[in-house]
């Protein structure tokens, strides 16, 4: 059977594709340049069109080479050229199968959080000191992703335990496409292994949970100064006497939502604010967030359950050296790898599983696993 475009595909295709050459003549012109605003919009707008009307040149111009084949294929006698006209709708059929699932995917509606930065909040939940010396495995493995990116991390905040691991601890991410690439990462993250303090080499489980936020500028998210109550205190832990005589720790309590931040990871009281300030403002977008899409008080609640081992979402299997997320059955056995920042491999097969998700027009929520393998 020959391959034909959907015409509502080839309906949206083409639509993409005239917008962008309209923009890309709008932004031309001086007067939409002198405005930095519109310019900055508009530009925006063409970037995201962009692989949309390439994709789909390059789609047209191989669509056009099958069928002429195909007309050959029909109309011509001769055994040579029919042999290579068959040659060539054999090398182009699947490759314009897999080029329209390509196009539809760009023409899904985009996540309008995915262009933002994130903070990244990492917490011990269940498994005592072990839990809490993975949380600071997990959250280095993380930076070194970011950093494989190009992407900044930013500690926002951070809770030692006593076995030197972290209660938990947040940061802030930023770069090209954070939250698109990072936002399957929320949820449960248990550990199986034997822990450095366990005498009779008895493997032990551990979870620690994991929420990406996107992150909410000021302009997008207007707090009032009297909804806000802000303490200064010193800070603790190492830094000789500036931490006994100096107030420079900041924490700031959101009197609405209940919600409380606190920083103490720079020397001035006024970086620690402005750093509390965007894990605030954060954590409250991400509140609206839950309550726009599924009416529940905090998506960080939804994202990580409660931390319980049988919640997880991800497994980090060290005697087998194994790595599986339980939503997709993804699979590798390179247990050091990823733990030295190789995430690439869970990040494109999520992004691509929800993908296909969204294109039959299913649920693309990632569900909590709750059976233990």
């Amino acid at each position: 059977m020959a391959f034909e475009t959907p015409p509502e595909l080839t309906k949206h295709l083409e639509e993409s594709t005239r917008r962008f050459e309209m923009l890309t003549e709008e932004i031309s012109q001086p007067e939409v340049i002198a405005q930095q605003d519109r310019f900055r919009k508009l530009s925006k707008e063409r970037a995201n069109l962009e692989p949309i009307a390439q994709g789909y040149d390059e789609f047209r111009r191989a669509l056009a080479s099958y069928q002429g084949a195909r007309q050959l294929l029909e109309t011509e006698n001769d055994p040579e050229i029919r042999g290579l006209a068959q040659s060539e709708i054999v090398e182009l059929e699947p490759w314009l199968v897999k080029k329209s699932e390509e196009l539809q995917i760009l023409l899904l509606p985009k996540d309008p959080n995915d262009d933002k930065d994130v903070v990244l909040e990492l917490r011990a939940a269940a498994g005592g000191d072990e839990a809490g010396l993975f949380c600071a495995e997990l959250y280095r493995a993380y930076v070194r992703y970011a950093e494989s990116r190009g992407w900044r991390v930013e500690m926002l905040s951070g809770s030692d335990n006593a076995a030197g691991g972290f209660k938990e601890v947040s940061a802030s991410v930023t770069g090209d496409r954070v939250y698109s690439t990072l936002k399957y990462e929320s949820g449960v993250h248990r550990v199986q292994r034997v822990p450095k303090t366990e005498a009779q080499g008895r493997i032990h489980t551990s979870t620690v949970t994991v929420a990406v936020m996107p992150e909410a500028d000021e302009v997008e998210l207007v707090i009032d100064p009297k909804d806000l109550h802000v303490e200064t205190m010193r800070s603790g832990g190492a830094g000789g006497q500036h931490v006994n005589k100096t107030e420079s720790a900041v924490r700031i309590v959101h009197i609405p939502t209940g919600e409380t931040v606190h920083c103490q990871q720079e020397r001035s009281q006024i970086k620690n604010r402005a750093l509390a300030m965007k894990l605030l403002r954060s954590r409250i977008l991400d509140r609206m967030i839950a309550d726009q899409a599924s009416k529940i008080a905090a998506e960080r609640k939804a994202q990580v359950g409660t931390g319980m081992r049988n919640e997880r979402i991800r497994t980090y299997n060290f005697p087998q050296g194994r790595v599986t997320d339980h939503r997709i059955g993804h699979t590798v056995y390179n247990v050091d790898g990823v733990m030295m920042g190789d995430f690439e491999s869970f990040t494109n097969a999520l992004t691509n599983h929800y993908q296909t998700l969204a294109l039959k027009g299913e649920s693309a929520v990632a569900p909590v696993a709750s059976v233990d393998d």
